[in-house]
């Protein structure tokens, strides 16, 4: 196992100073990661972004789009041939057909390469030519996300760890009155660990339907070709110090680890390793639409996310040697235009406060961090409406269940964040002063004029952000 694990270290050493002579030598290459938790839209984002460089009339906020120096943007077939490419021209499709809906959510790692050429700028700029850069963009379910943090872990650790959110959770009693029952130190049982383990994944369903964050293990949600195999049939059970051989405890401990070391790990060697620029998305409206609670489980998952990324400059050098690190991180709290334009710096400093503990590690690691509220497709539009002598600011929109139209205020949003982190810290079980709802709208019916992309809002200062200094 060691000689195996140092020699699959070598072959990948090897292939990342290839690509990095490459990239430096030739066609620069940018591989940009878009996570999110559930529902965050990272499907959305991605067949915005792109279909924004394709057709970039409205990406003034890209300084190479604004000054004229993009060329031409095409697709081309992405440079890992075992992994899925990214359905793009369908997800484009339900966006802005006669009857536009969201496309469907991802469910596998995919990947799409679209490749940018570009005029240089600067003084010297008449002496080069044109060169062409290529953007990576990998799409991998944010349900595999906060997996990685399982990697510095072990399984009593974890046990321990979510044994205690889920005492308070009513999702979870049925789980928990079956592993209360049972005797960590019985002999282990096939039929009772398998009973386990579903009781366990139905109340994951039950988590995420619910808005929380710490829906781990992953696969549990989507399991893919791994349903019904030993690495996914474990649970949190307690115990006290070491078990014996054979014992209950003892099996779910080693499917742990066999879950860490046969799905996680390639996960993160294979894809999440090789990332350069990260984008990580917030639904932090649902969250706060849920409560206290919901919220304070959101700050703790982008910080214990943050550890994955590895964050940290790039010298040329020091990526021939150790690989590429994420040197540029955003976090953008999606879904802006369930908002009036008026509260978007509110929500901007709720996601700044929310990730605050993240972007400092970040930033302490020599990565540079930024916090923007987006919406990578705008549904609505604004208006102001008069209520009781007050006058709202109100977005209107087509609602998802009904297809109507409708006008929509929805509540304030604080001045000051930690009025919201405060109340999620101490465990508040509601707003005191605020009713903060969400309405889930569709996608509005598009006409493109040509030249120009799917309208949203700040995705182009988004990108400015990711990707621009690479142009």
């Amino acid at each position: 196992m060691i000689i195996s694990n140092i020699a699959d270290g070598l072959v990948r050493g090897v292939e990342r100073v290839t690509d990095a002579v490459s990239a430096s030598l030739f066609e620069p290459v940018i591989r940009l990661g878009v996570t999110g938790l559930a529902r965050s839209g990272k499907t959305v984002f991605i067949t915005s972004l792109v279909a924004n460089l394709l057709d970039r009339g409205r990406m003034p906020g890209l300084e190479a789009v604004s000054s004229g120096r993009i060329e031409a943007a095409f697709l081309q077939p992405q440079p890992d041939d075992t992994v899925p490419r990214f359905d793009y021209e369908t997800h484009l499709a339900a966006l802005t057909g006669s009857t536009p809906k969201w496309p469907e959510s991802t469910r596998a790692i995919s990947e799409l390469r679209l490749s940018l050429r570009v005029r240089p700028a600067g003084l010297l700029s008449g002496l080069k030519g044109v060169k062409t850069v290529h953007l990576d963009i990998v799409d991998y379910p944010g349900e595999w996300l906060l997996d990685l943090a399982l990697l510095d872990k072990s399984y009593d650790a974890w046990a321990d760890e979510t044994l205690l959110w889920l005492k308070n959770r009513a999702c979870a009693q049925g789980f928990l009155g079956c592993a209360r029952v049972l005797d960590p130190e019985a002999r282990h049982d096939e039929g009772l660990a398998q009973d386990l383990a579903k009781h366990f994944t139905a109340y994951l369903h039950d988590a995420r339907a619910q808005g929380y964050c710490d829906c781990t293990p992953g696969r549990f949600l989507l399991p893919g070709d791994l349903a019904g195999s030993p690495v996914l049939t474990f649970a949190p059970i307690p115990t006290k110090g070491r078990s014996r051989r054979h014992s209950l405890h003892r099996e779910m401990e080693r499917r742990f680890e066999a879950y860490k070391s046969r799905v996680v790990k390639p996960f993160f060697r294979d894809h999440f390793a090789r990332v350069d620029r990260q984008v990580v998305l917030v639904d932090a409206l649902s969250a706060i639409h849920s409560g206290p609670e919901a919220v304070e489980d959101m700050r703790r998952a982008m910080s214990d996310i943050l550890g994955a990324f590895r964050p940290g400059r790039n010298a040329f050098v020091s990526r021939l040697l150790r690989g590429r690190r994420v040197d540029r991180i955003l976090f953008a709290a999606t879904k802006a235009d369930h908002l009036h334009h008026l509260q978007h710096p509110r929500l901007t400093a709720i996601i700044e406060a929310l990730t605050r503990d993240a972007r400092d590690r970040a930033q302490f690691a020599g990565a540079k961090t930024s916090a923007l509220s987006i919406a990578s497709i705008r549904a609505t539009t604004e208006e102001m409406r008069s209520h009781e002598g007050r006058e709202l600011a109100c977005v209107r929109g087509i609602l998802a269940k009904t297809g109507k139209a409708a006008a929509f205020y929805p509540g304030a949003l604080p001045d000051d964040p930690q009025r919201l982190l405060g109340a999620a810290r101490e465990g508040a079980k509601g707003w005191l002063d605020g009713d903060y709802r969400v309405m889930n709208f569709a996608p509005a019916p598009l006409t493109l004029r040509p030249g120009d992309g799917p309208p949203h809002i700040r995705l182009d200062r988004a990108a400015e952000f990711l990707i621009g200094d690479r142009l």
